[in-house]
This record gives structure tokens, C-alpha cells and sequence, in this order.
């Protein structure tokens, strides 16, 4: 064997390298062997690479191709803005809401500080960035999309763009057609020039455009006078318009007053203003707008309400609204609207004698007036004058509503099948103790026992009978046996908004502590009319944008809120307080009615809400003093002792309603009782019990003693007994045999622990589609008052009587 080394045999190669020769003797490359699993779904950087370079080609030829094609307009419709027309139901004229309200200026005209300011709160670094900002619009995209709220992405430059050459809808084109038109505009104008275009195009609120028209609107000075703090108000709201409005709407002043304060750091860091200036510096104090003319009576009212309505509710946004174009169709009937302020002019003002009453000078009235198969708003009295009185007194939400409210009780306790605390079914002839002072029973919060009007005693009375005497001892313990967290559900489902200011869940709420508006009672009265089916008011018919395009409006929705045995037994309880009780002045109709009267504390407001099936409307004086907007009595007004609810409020429905039903057929109610409903219990044999004069006072101001105002539960006298043995609702109840509550052990006296008030507060919130409109400004009737549309933030508050 040889000693010479073996050749070994050759390994193949599975790389790279390259394989067995070719018959030229040359090297032949190995095949790439075929990738598998799940490599192949990863791209090669090949396929990454030619996405890349194809996705920049498609980039840069589509900015160039979009930058050609695009050009920049001529400008938008805004220079000649059109009014918007407020029409009837039946198309003729309601108001107009004026001309655009804007002056433009140069810059030169325009305050340094002004100027800084509006740069300090939309785009710092204007002077210095592009056109756009591709960062900042991604921002923006991205905190929309996460949940952080509508934002903007735009530079001044844009948005004037936006102001001038454009629609402000925001789709996707829009802002395409934005991005070049700002970006050939940065080209062709200078800063100077487009900060210019910007402040004499962007909306302040109020009706204005422009810097100069809102540095008027404001604080009543040209655009070049404005200070570093009045700049940076205005700046403000930029951001929104009408929320910060600190006199139209005084709940937001913390908003608003935060807004300025990043305005004003931003010029200080910018080095726009010194740090000793900002420490001087005081959140200014904006003016009471101003009125046009062409607003008085009950136009500018209506045209504020309306206003409000369509931006709550999404028809239309405010500041295209603000652009104007739009014609409106309310639902408000001209006849029936000059109806109900006849009404009012005959029944009240005209018995006024402001020079030699000084009480005279404190009174106001408000109402509406609903259809109650339909929704629809069709009257409302708001005040003597837009021009002079300057709160909607049909929307505003700070005055008690006081028996009014007691329907709601009794509707409640029928829909919930309730029970009197010895466990009688509650119907129109159960029996309650109607002695005034008589604290509740089975109230866990506190001793409450409220007084009745004029502190008399009823004895044993029916639910019916209570009704029509407005016996506040009664249904405070109807409150407690119904449960006052279900009276309060019940007064939400009828209409009230679930905001409404002291609606809260305790007996007191039974003798309307709670400040709902006229609009909101006539809403939920309106649901009872209508069987316990609830439609949602409305107060506009159509839309049209520039007489072509009409604006969607919300669906109308009806729903059962309540039952029809519940509501109708309601109606048959209230039909008797017309017939019987303290709402006699509305037999004056001449046509079926069901009412009740109500009285504030202190009698600061008088009610009368009542319907018939056709028409329901509420109507409320009120007393509120014309230069603080203080709450105010009544008594003497008109040279009467006291104005009830039965007087001058019943009076104004009952000749409101006969004329604005003149002409049409007389309808009578078709009710579904309760089950022993249908038979009226004999009234109390009491002494004491002969009818009153007016309606319903009870005490809700502390006192330990013997009134407490919120709650109480021990006593020695036993709610409802009247020591029957017949069951209400079961054995249908007959003169000879009344039904009752029966008769139950008393508690053994609870402690006398005040809880304090739960009525007579005086801030209102609006939440609701409900809440006024106006920017707040006072009664111009001989004072400057401070009225808002919505509790009189500030005021202090006065004792009432219930």
C-alpha cells in the first residue's frame, strides 16, 4: 500500500460559493435554493427597496401634480353674508337677524398686543414655519382618534385659508384643496399679509367678524386700542366663540379665565409681554352686548332661543350659523303666538302701575304653550321686550315651580302601584292626614313637616280632594310613600331635564323646590295630555341653506313614558281642581280642562300649567328686581295682597287658550282610569275645611320646632288613617262606603335634625336643549340689571315661601 496521501473525497458545497465547473472548464453558480415556512412572508430588501423608491415617486408626482392643479379661489361668499330669516309655521316673517357685523382693518390699525396675542393662542411661530405644519397636523389626527378630543392641526395660514377661499366642512377634499391653497398662498403673500386676511375673517362670537368688529362688541373700543389682557380675550375665543362668553355664559368663566392664562404665559414666553406686565395684567371684564333694534318684542327672544336650539341639538354649527344663508321654519303659530302676549298684555300688564307701586316694577311673566301629540312649541312668552328685558322668562330655569309639580307625585305613585305606609293602594280617594305641620313618616333623613297655606288644618281628605286644596302636608307624605327617587324618575320621564336645578330625591320635592323653566312644565303637562306618551319638544319645522339645501333634522321620537292608567287618572284628579279647586278660574275656557296652581316661597313666582287634549301651556309671573336681578315678592302687586296662581297666571291660560283654540272642534278627554277611580270618595266633614283663597304656601326654611325644612320622620300622628277598613282601587268605592288608607302605628318620633334647604337655590344650569339663550344682559327697563338666562350666578339667596 502506498505510503503517499489519499485524496479525500470532496464535500459538496450547500453555500454560496460556486459549484462544478461547465465544460469550458469554468465555474458554475449554485442555484438559490427557495426560501421556505415562514420566511417566505418577510419581503426581500429588494421588494422593501423598490416600495420605497415607487411610494416617494407617487409622493412627489402627486404634491406636484395636486400643486398644479390646484388654484387658489376667488373668495368665499363670507364679504357679502346674508341674514338669516326666523319664519312662522306658516311661512311668514318672524325676524331677521341683521347683517354681518364685521369692519376690516389693516394691520397697521390693529394693536401689537392684539396681534401677539392671537399668534400666542393659535400659532406661536408663525413668523417663522412654513405654511403648513405636517407634524402638527398628525398630532392633531392622533389625539382625535385616541379620545382626546377634537383637535386642530391647522396654522394660520390654514385657517385663513379656510376663512377666506373656503366651505368650513370638514371633509376630506376640503383639506386637500387646503394644503396646496396654503401653501401657494405662503408663496405669493407675505406674513404680514395673511395675518391680516386671518384677524379680519376669523369669528369672535357675538355676531362678529373680524378683530375690529370684536374689539367693539366686547369692550366698546377700536382694534389699535386694545390692551394685552383684552387681546388675549379675544384671542380666547377664538377657541370657542360663545362658551366663552363670560356674560352670556357665567358658568364658564373658569374655562374661559384658563384660556387667557395660556395666552397671556404664551406672550411672556415668547417675549411679546414682560413678566412684570402679566403680573399686573387682570382677566378684563367684557361689556353687556348689544341689541339690534330690529330684535325688540318677542323676536330677539325667539331668534336666541331658536339659536340655541339648533346648535344643541347638531342641525347647525354656530359659526355657520353665524355666516348666516339659512331660512328657518319654527314651529311657533302667529296666532297663537299674538294670542298668548294679548294675554298677557290684558290679564297683567295692563293692571300694572309701576309709578306708584314700587312691587309693579318686579314683575315678569313667561310661558309656553306645547301641542301635546306633536311637541311642537307653538307660543311662548318670554317678556315685555327684548330690548328692555333681556331674559327668556319662558326657558329660564331659577324660579320655584311650586304645586305644580304635585301631579307628578300622584302620576308616580300610579305608575309604581304604590302603597300609604299601612299598605293601601294610592288612588284619587285614598285618605291622608291633611293636618298642617304633620311631620312625614318613614323618611330616614330628618324631621320634615311642612306647613299648608295660611298653616290650616284639613283633617282626613282625599287624594283628590288634597289636589284640589293643594294640601302640602299631604303630598309630602305621598313623596315619601311613593319614594322621592321615583318621583323625581317620573318628573324626568314626563320632560323635566334630569339637570334641573334642586330636583332632588327627598319630600320636599313634592312641593316643587325644583326651578324647571315654563318650557320644561309645559313639556311634561303636554305628556300627560297625551296618555303618558312623551315626544321630545321641538321648536323648528325646516331648514334651508341659501334656498336650496335643506338641513337634516333630527327624528321626532315618541315614547310611553309613563302608563296611560297613570296619566289619565292624573288628568281625572286635575280635571277636578279646575271643577272644584284652586284652577276654577280655567272653567273660563269653556272647554274641558285639567290644571293646578302653584306659588314659589315667599311668593316670588305664581303658576298656572294646565291643558286641554289639544293644547297644553304653563304660564309663570314672576318677580325679580330690574337692577340686581334679585328675587322678589309679590304681595301687593297689582294692588292685591298676593298674586296666586289662580289669579292673574290662570287668567292669562284661560283667555290664551279659549283664542287659540277659537275655530276648532270641542274635544273632550278619553281617559282610562286607575281601577276605583272612576267613583269620587265624599269630601272631608272637617270644620276647618272650607276652600282657600289661594294655593299653596308650605315652609321650607329650617325650623326645629316644628316645620324642618327638608325631612323628618318621627311623629305622633299616623299619615292616611282613616280608620276604614276598605282597601282604595279594590272595592271601587261608593259615597255610602269611601275607601281609605286604613290605619297604621305612628313612629316613635324621630329627631328634630335640620338638614337644610333643599329649594331656593338660584343657580340654573342649562343642559339642556331647554335653557336660554341670551348673553345675559340686565333688564334695561330704568337699570343696567344683570339677568342671565340661567340661575343668576351670584345673586344671593332669599327665603321662599312654598
Amino acid at each position: 500500500m502506498s505510503d503517499e496521501p489519499q485524496p479525500q473525497p470532496q464535500q459538496p458545497n450547500r453555500g454560496w460559493a460556486s459549484g462544478t465547473p461547465d465544460a469550458a472548464g469554468k465555474a458554475k453558480k449554485a442555484k438559490r435554493p427557495k426560501r421556505t415556512g415562514w420566511r417566505r412572508l418577510i419581503p426581500t430588501w429588494r421588494v422593501v427597496l423598490s416600495t420605497v423608491v415607487i411610494g416617494l415617486l407617487l409622493v412627489v408626482g402627486g404634491f406636484f401634480l395636486g400643486y398644479h392643479l390646484v388654484q387658489i379661489p376667488a373668495a368665499n361668499a363670507l364679504a357679502t353674508k346674508q341674514s338669516n330669516v326666523y319664519l312662522y309655521a306658516d311661512g311668514t316673517v318672524l325676524a331677521r337677524d341683521g347683517e354681518v357685523n364685521r369692519e376690516s382693518v389693516g394691520l397697521a390699525r390693529i394693536s401689537k398686543d392684539a396681534q401677539h396675542a392671537v399668534l400666542a393662542a393659535e400659532d406661536r411661530d408663525f413668523y417663522t414655519e412654513s405654511a403648513i405644519d405636517p407634524m402638527a397636523m398628525v398630532r392633531a389626527g392622533w389625539n382625535t382618534a385616541t379620545g382626546k378630543g377634537k383637535q386642530s392641526g391647522s396654522t394660520i395660514t390654514q385657517q385663513y385659508v379656510k376663512n377666506y377661499y373656503l366651505a368650513q366642512e370638514q371633509t376630506v377634499t376640503r383639506k386637500v384643496k387646503e394644503f396646496f391653497i396654503s401653501i401657494k398662498l405662503d408663496r405669493e403673500k407675505s406674513k404680514d399679509e395673511i395675518l391680516e386676511g386671518y384677524l379680519n375673517t376669523s369669528f369672535f362670537g357675538r355676531g362678529a367678524y373680524g378683530i375690529q368688529a370684536a374689539a367693539q362688541a366686547y369692550f366698546g373700543v377700536d382694534a389699535k386700542d386694545l390692551t394685552a389682557a383684552q387681546g388675549a380675550y379675544l384671542a380666547s375665543l377664538l377657541n370657542a366663540p360663545s362658551q366663552y362668553d363670560v356674560v352670556a355664559h357665567p358658568e364658564n368663566r373658569p374655562a374661559a379665565e384658563a384660556r387667557w392664562n395660556y395666552v397671556m404665559n404664551g406672550m411672556v414666553d415668547k417675549g411679546w409681554l414682560t413678566a412684570s406686565d402679566r403680573a399686573a395684567a387682570k382677566f378684563p371684564k367684557p361689556k353687556q352686548s348689544t341689541i339690534s333694534t330690529n330684535m325688540s318684542g318677542q323676536r330677539g327672544y325667539v331668534v336666541n332661543i331658536v339659536k340655541k336650539y339648533l346648535i344643541e341639538n347638531g342641525i347647525v354649527d354656530e359659526e355657520e350659523l353665524g355666516r348666516g344663508g339659512y331660512r328657518i321654519t319654527t314651529t311657533l303659530q302667529k296666532d297663537k303666538q299674538d294670542a298668548f302676549v294679548k294675554a298677557v298684555d290684558d290679564k297683567l300688564m295692563s293692571q300694572l302701575d309701576k309709578k306708584e307701586r314700587k312691587v309693579d316694577t318686579y314683575v315678569r311673566a313667561g310661558g309656553a304653550s306645547v301641542d301635546p301629540k306633536t311637541g311642537k312649541v307653538v307660543a311662548m312668552y318670554n317678556g315685555i321686550d327684548y330690548v328692555k328685558q333681556y331674559t327668556p322668562n319662558a326657558t329660564r330655569r331659577d324660579f320655584q315651580v311650586g304645586s305644580t309639580f304635585k301631579p307628578f307625585v300622584f302620576t308616580s305613585a300610579v305608575e309604581n302601584h304604590s302603597e300609604t305606609q299601612s299598605g293601601q293602594t294610592i288612588n284619587p280617594n285614598t285618605r291622608y292626614d291633611g293636618t298642617s305641620e304633620r311631620p312625614v313618616q318613614g323618611w330616614a333623613g330628618g324631621r320634615y313637616a311642612p306647613e299648608n297655606e295660611d298653616q290650616r288644618d284639613y283633617g282626613n281628605v282625599t287624594v283628590r280632594e288634597a289636589t284640589d286644596k293643594s294640601i302640602n302636608a299631604v303630598y309630602a307624605q305621598m313623596a315619601v310613600d311613593v319614594g322621592s327617587d321615583k318621583v323625581m324618575q317620573t318628573a324626568i320621564d314626563l320632560g323635566l331635564s334630569k339637570n334641573t336645578p334642586e330636583l332632588t330625591p327627598s319630600p320636599s320635592i313634592a312641593l316643587g323646590v325644583a326651578t324647571a323653566s315654563p318650557l320644561d312644565m309645559a313639556e311634561a303637562y303636554a305628556t300627560l295630555a297625551n296618555h303618558g306618551r312623551h315626544s321630545t319638544y321641538t321648536l323648528v319645522e325646516k331648514v334651508m341653506k341659501d334656498g336650496k339645501q335643506e338641513v337634516e333634522l333630527p327624528e321626532r321620537r315618541e315614547h310611553q313614558a309613563v302608563s296611560r292608567e297613570a296619566a289619565d287618572t292624573t288628568t281625572s284628579v286635575l280635571r277636578s281642581v279646575v271643577q272644584n279647586g284652586t284652577a276654577s278660574a280655567a272653567q273660563a275656557v269653556g272647554r274641558p280642562a285639567a290644571a293646578k296652581t302653584g306659588t314659589a316661597e315667599e311668593d316670588t313666582a305664581a303658576w298656572f300649567a294646565g291643558y286641554t287634549p289639544d293644547l297644553a301651556t304653563v304660564v309663570a309671573v314672576m318677580g325679580q328686581d330690574p337692577k340686581t336681578a334679585a328675587h322678589k315678592s309679590l304681595y301687593g302687586a297689582m294692588g292685591l295682597a298676593r298674586i296666586n296662581g289662580g289669579g292673574a297666571p290662570a287668567e292669562i291660560w284661560s283667555q290664551y287658550t279659549r283664542n287659540a283654540l277659537k275655530g276648532e272642534p270641542v274635544a273632550d278627554f278619553d281617559l282610562q282610569l286607575q281601577a276605583g277611580a272612576d267613583v269620587t270618595a265624599p269630601p272631608s266633614s272637617d270644620a276647618s275645611d272650607e276652600p282657600g283663597d289661594g294655593d299653596e304656601s308650605g315652609s321650607s326654611d329650617p325650623d326645629a320646632s316644628s316645620t324642618g325644612d327638608e325631612d323628618g320622620s318621627g311623629s305622633d300622628t299616623t299619615p292616611g288613617d282613616s280608620g276604614s277598613s276598605t282597601p282604595p282601587g279594590d272595592s271601587g268605592g261608593t259615597e255610602s262606603d269611601p275607601p281609605s288608607t286604613g290605619g297604621g302605628t305612628p313612629g316613635s318620633g324621630g329627631p328634630s335634625t335640620e338638614p337644610g334647604p333643599t329649594g331656593g337655590g338660584d343657580s340654573g344650569g342649562d343642559d339642556n336643549a331647554n335653557g336660554g339663550t341670551d348673553p345675559g344682559g340686565g333688564d334695561t327697563d330704568g337699570a343696567g340689571g344683570g339677568d342671565t338666562d340661567t340661575g343668576f350666578p351670584g345673586i344671593p339667596v332669599t327665603p321662599r315661601r312654598q
